[in-house]
């Protein structure tokens, strides 16, 4: 068993193949990934390196960057990244590279799985033509599918074992292989007609989820102009036991699936002359919501008589989630390069993100103590990681803007702005 691409969705699949007594070995062309599996360390949160250390050790789980090596595997997932290009277009560069190494070490008897998340359409269009060109019949000689990656980070209760795994093969006996293949580490196969609508069932879930983020972001928006507390109004709503699903506003949303998986649905349906209208009218809220951050804080200190200009800023949380330490399309970091532009001095603390990059700049988290919270003219709950000590920060802050109501119930000393 191979799994191709070792990050966030790579290690965690190939790590629970491997508890499951296969022998895997994982490619990645990051040779420090590799290197560190190798010294049986791991550099996932949720996958601790004392399960890496053992599996190594037991040699069930290897690492490499040379796709010469899957020659000896019978199956491959592939879990390279799909991110956008600036033009908001797919580019699905990593997935075309991973497919054409992996047909020069395909044989007769092997199994391809696309796990990276991409328009419908894309199993079949890129991987397809790359086999039978090389002579082989697809549900005959080899076999391909598509199975949407769902992990969690961060979440204690769901993993890679324990979350429904939706398989679609390109035929009826690519789908089986498939959910043979995945029955062996996950509870529960979900089997589904074809690639295409297993592409689907992804880019549905994030979608969903996306447009809901999108409509409680609005209603914050649309309360704030009729004096009603937003999140007054959603905890009355969510104590409705049927026909509705909570959701909370936010600084924005972030992550490599919530902001751009459907964007690859909306690129592809243009394509085919239809626009995806409440996907881009979605992502056209969500995105506006940094914004809309940056305004309370200029809003919140001229209340105090101080401009933007010049102002001392603190960001609370840099991660996109709580309790992870991913960057990745962070609202926080459309915050402070936002905040930056109008010529604010920002800093910011986060306990899992110990540097990152603004641009050209380099950012380290600050210690939080109270005389760094006294410094700041203003401070900005971006990310409510758990190990937050609000009544601490509360104490010590002169102004809070507050974007995830962390400070509900509390009664903190600083002037308190909710979103």
């Amino acid at each position: 068993m191979a799994v191709v691409g070792l990050g966030y969705v790579g290690l965690p699949l190939a790590v629970e193949f491997a508890r499951a007594g296969l022998r895997v070995i994982g490619l990645d062309v990051d040779t420090r990934k590799v290197e560190a599996l190798r010294a049986g360390q791991s550099y996932i949160q949720d996958v601790p390196t004392e399960v890496v250390a053992d599996l190594v050790a037991r040699g069930r789980l290897a690492a490499t960057t040379d796709y010469a090596e899957l020659r000896h595997a019978d199956a491959v997932s592939i879990c390279v990244p799909t991110p956008l290009r600036k033009t908001r277009d797919p580019d699905m560069s990593f997935v075309v590279s991973a497919a054409e190494a992996i047909v020069q070490v395909c044989h007769p008897g092997f199994l391809i799985v696309l796990e990276s998340t991409t328009y419908p359409g894309t199993t079949e269009e890129v991987f397809e033509p790359k086999l039978t060109e090389r002579g082989f019949r697809i549900g005959e000689d080899v076999f391909l599918a598509f199975s949407p990656e769902r992990i969690d980070p961060a979440n204690p209760r769901f993993g890679v074992r324990n979350t429904p795994k939706v398989v679609g093969g390109t035929t009826p006996a690519c789908t089986e292989a498939a959910a043979a293949l995945y029955g062996l580490a996950v509870d529960h196969v979900v089997p589904v007609s074809s690639p295409r609508a297993a592409e689907m069932v992804k880019l549905l879930e994030n979608t969903f989820r996306a447009v809901n983020i999108g409509l409680v972001n609005e209603v914050a928006l649309m309360c704030a102009r009729l004096g009603v507390d937003a999140w007054e109004v959603i905890d009355a709503a969510a104590t409705k036991p049927y026909g509705f699903m909570r959701f909370t506003p936010g600084p924005g949303i972030g992550g490599h699936c919530i902001p751009i998986d459907p964007l690859y649905l909306s690129w592809k349906l243009k394509t085919l002359n239809y626009t995806a209208r409440f996907i881009e009218l979605a992502d056209s809220i969500n995105s506006q919501m940094p914004h809309h951050v940056v305004t309370l804080v200029a809003d919140a200190l001229n209340e105090d008589g101080r401009a933007l200009r010049g102002a001392r800023v603190l960001v609370l949380g840099a991660a996109y989630k709580r309790d992870v330490d991913d960057v990745r399309e962070s609202p926080a970091l459309d915050v402070m390069i936002e905040l930056r532009k109008r010529h604010a001095e920002v800093s910011y603390h986060d306990p899992y993100v110990a540097a990152l990059r603004l641009d050209e700049t380099e950012l380290r988290s600050q210690p939080l103590t109270a005389e760094l919270l006294a410094a700041a003219d203003c401070a900005v709950i971006v990310t409510d990681h758990t190990n937050f000590d609000w009544d601490f920060i509360g104490a010590h802050a002169r102004v809070l803007v507050d974007t995830r109501n962390a400070l509900k119930g509390r009664q903190p000393r600083a002037r308190v702005v909710r979103l």
